[in-house]
């Protein structure tokens, strides 16, 4: 391999990386956007203190989903050598994110 050819694949995973990271923080900051106002209309008769209850507990499960699928892609991604589980993982977070 060239130097030029690792260079280019240097810049190439740091560009897919940081796409991954804007789709994560998108989705955080997406979710956090409507949370509130969707857990009022979905527990219109439970007390605030519970409906911040639920909220952060549906946060803490989204944070331990990105954990562990991370954990998950990346270990199969090792173990199988192939870059078809990063473009599955992206298309994947994509979808879920809508």
């Amino acid at each position: 391999m060239s130097e030029k050819s690792n260079k280019n694949q240097i810049i190439l995973v740091l560009i897919v990386a940081a796409l991954g990271y804007f789709v994560d923080i998108y989705d955080l900051v997406l979710f956090g956007v409507v949370k509130g106002e969707s857990l009022q209309q979905i527990m219109s008769n439970a007390s605030p203190e519970q409906i911040a209850s639920t909220g952060k507990f549906l946060f803490n499960m989204q944070m331990l989903g990105m954990l562990l699928g991370g954990l998950l892609w990346g270990i199969l991604t090792i173990l199988s050598k192939r870059a078809s589980y990063f473009s599955y993982d992206s298309k994947l977070g994509d979808v879920s994110s809508l």
